[in-house]
């Protein structure tokens, strides 16, 4: 079974958790004078790419709160966890 490491409660089983898509997604500023092409990227269009992808994660059936991680979408492994408005801290001291 797959364990992901909720930076609140710390590591629990994947069923716990909903995959909530790509992270850092900025909202438009105006969303009232947003075009439909804006609203339509906003809403519907992410990247999908292999490798290393920061994703939003929620804790549904935990404390239910939202964090950040990076995983490797090749191997699915999680490699940290962060919470929302924090900077990752990746091993090796990379960023």
């Amino acid at each position: 079974m797959l364990v992901i490491h909720c930076p609140y409660c710390g590591p629990r089983p994947e069923p716990e958790f909903a995959h909530g898509g790509q992270a850092h997604i900025a909202r438009p500023h105006d969303p009232a004078n947003t075009t439909d092409e804006e609203l339509l990227q906003f809403l519907y269009l992410r990247e999908n790419p292999r490798g290393l992808f920061r994703e939003r994660w929620r804790h549904a059936r935990g404390c239910g709160r939202f964090f950040n991680a990076i995983r490797d979408t090749n191997t699915d492994f999680f490699v940290t966890t962060y919470k929302v408005g924090e900077r990752p801290a990746l091993p090796g001291g990379a960023q």
